[in-house]
């Protein structure tokens, strides 16, 4: 029998299947990278007021040098070390945020107006390029810094909160994977989610830089230094809210006496708490600004009032949710899906789906079966937030059926290994040994096996005719394997008509043989 070749349209289809799953494989919906602007847009909010209230501080500090150098000197100095330190990474960030950008979209590059946002190739490239890589240099920075400020502050549960936010851990699941904490962050990450990262980084700087200050302004005494300089302050826990959380800030005026609290008023309202915490359930998205005012009496009996006013940002809430394999899920088959809410621990989010069953595994991480080929998948996130659950998303995913397997032999080289056979030359022995043939999916990116239920053999005898030789099992007959025996070096025969049933419990017939050479 005359080997038979594919015809140019099949090597085309071949061709074009490669390139729709690389696609697939690659890509980023555009509703996540538009979810990343719009949280990069609400960092660089948060940190815009937390520059400004720096800067505040760095004027108190001022002040207080020019009234009493003496007593100020030790905390003035420690705050000029404080910022040369906060700007090095922050200016680092900056750097690194528009490098990436360049890198995705030239030399007329706009960091507020990013065209290649969905570029994958960016972030890894300038982080992690084997000659230049700036991700390691970005590591040790933020190590450097963390550690510096962390022994610089007194405040145990400040200090937790600052590590907590600039930690280099990395994750187990990627440690296992042999990823380091660049590898873990840039590799692969696209352009938008990659700025969004270094914008957080640079927030969380402004962050840790404010609570050093506000520390090193109150070692320094009120009475000696700024007896005209109290202030009301208002300190969040977060400045950045998801709508249905609860946002919560500690009210304080600074160098109040022990003995008397300030009235705290949010608006014209008498805040009735002991602690002067002020809570509120964020019902929309938006900014907005916590105002009001403290009164209290002063040494001499006089009422002091004064104002104070603070912004927050209430965000939709965010999740994520990824096929692990690629950006579609098969019918019947046991898809691996990760789930991830920023800021929510694993163990606190929860995940189903319609057509189909969700199984849990470890962290975040679970396995879908879709039922039905054609019918949307649709997932629902949601996050046990400050006690109650709260939706945090839903994610539609298209189900398609498992592409066909490919036949083979299974044997053993000489080296022990085993080793898939699917067409060119083979020994007898090796034919025989197998006993029969087998089917799978087994492209480099899905190894899935299938059940042979039968196939079917054409041998060319003596005559010229062909000869067919079926079986109704994955194992070769009595017949076929006397045909085999009987075959001599380069004489071909083709195993055709492969029946096999998937895990998606669908029967098919494979439309490609397995052409044999006897070797």
């Amino acid at each position: 029998m005359i080997r038979k070749k594919l015809s140019p349209r099949q090597k085309m289809i071949n061709l074009m299947y490669v390139v729709l799953m690389a696609m697939l494989a690659l890509n980023v919906s555009s509703d996540v990278l538009e979810g990343f602007s719009l949280v990069d847009e609400g960092l660089n909010r948060t940190k815009a007021t937390s520059v400004t209230q720096n800067e505040a501080l760095y004027k108190e500090l001022d002040e207080a040098m020019k009234q009493n150098p003496a007593k100020t000197r030790p905390w003035y100095a420690r705050a000029q070390k404080v910022r040369a330190m906060s700007d090095s990474l922050y200016n680092l960030a900056e750097n690194l945020k528009w490098e990436i950008v360049r890198e995705a979209d030239g030399d007329d590059a706009d960091l507020s107006n990013i065209e290649g946002r969905d570029n994958l190739e960016a972030a890894t490239h300038v982080m992690l390029a084997s000659a230049g890589g700036k991700g390691s240099q970005l590591k040790l920075a933020i190590e450097a810094y963390r550690n510096g400020i962390t022994a610089m502050i007194n405040d145990e549960n400040q200090k937790n909160i600052i590590k907590k936010n600039l930690s280099t851990d990395v994750p187990k699941k990627a440690k296992q994977q042999g990823k380091n904490w660049q590898e873990y962050m840039f590799e692969n990450t696209p352009v938008a989610a990659a700025v969004t990262l270094l914008t957080k980084l640079q927030t969380d700087v402004r962050h840790a830089e404010g609570e050093m200050l506000h520390q090193l302004v109150a070692n320094i005494d009120v009475k000696d230094v700024r007896v005209n300089q109290i202030n009301a302050y208002v300190i969040p826990n977060a400045q950045t809210v998801v709508r249905g959380g609860k946002f919560s800030a500690q009210i304080i005026m600074a160098a109040v006496d022990t003995t008397q609290r300030p009235e705290i008023y949010v608006g014209n309202t008498l805040l009735k708490s002991e602690n002067g915490r002020y809570e509120t359930i964020c019902g929309s998205t938006g900014d907005f600004t916590l105002k009001g005012y403290l009164v209290m009496k002063n040494g001499n009996g006089e009422t002091i009032r004064r104002e104070f006013s603070q912004p927050y940002t209430v965000v939709e809430p965010s999740a994520t949710v990824s096929a692990t394999m690629m950006n579609m899920l098969y019918a019947g088959y046991q898809n691996p899906i990760s789930v991830s809410v920023p800021g929510v621990p694993t163990n606190k989010i929860s995940l189903s789906m319609t057509n189909g069953t969700l199984t849990k595994k470890d962290g975040g991480n679970y396995v879908a079966v879709p039922g039905k080929v054609g019918e949307d998948v649709t997932f629902t996130v949601t996050a046990q937030n400050e006690g109650r659950q709260q939706e945090m998303g839903k994610f539609t995913f298209h189900v398609r059926k498992l592409p066909d397997p490919t036949g083979y032999l299974q044997y053993t080289d000489p080296k022990g290994n085993a080793t898939r056979f699917k067409g060119g030359r083979i020994s007898k022995q090796a034919i025989v040994a197998a006993g029969g043939i087998g089917a799978a999916i087994d492209d480099g990116l899905l190894d899935i096996s299938f059940r042979v239920l039968g196939f079917e053999t054409l041998f060319v005898d003596n005559m010229g005719n062909v000869v067919p030789e079926v079986s109704n099992s994955a194992s070769f007959t009595a017949n076929q394997l006397n045909r085999i025996r009987s075959l001599t070096r380069g004489k071909l025969f083709n195993i055709s008509r492969i029946r096999v049933v998937g895990p998606d419990g669908i029967e098919r017939t494979l439309t490609s043989p397995v052409e044999v050479i006897i070797n």
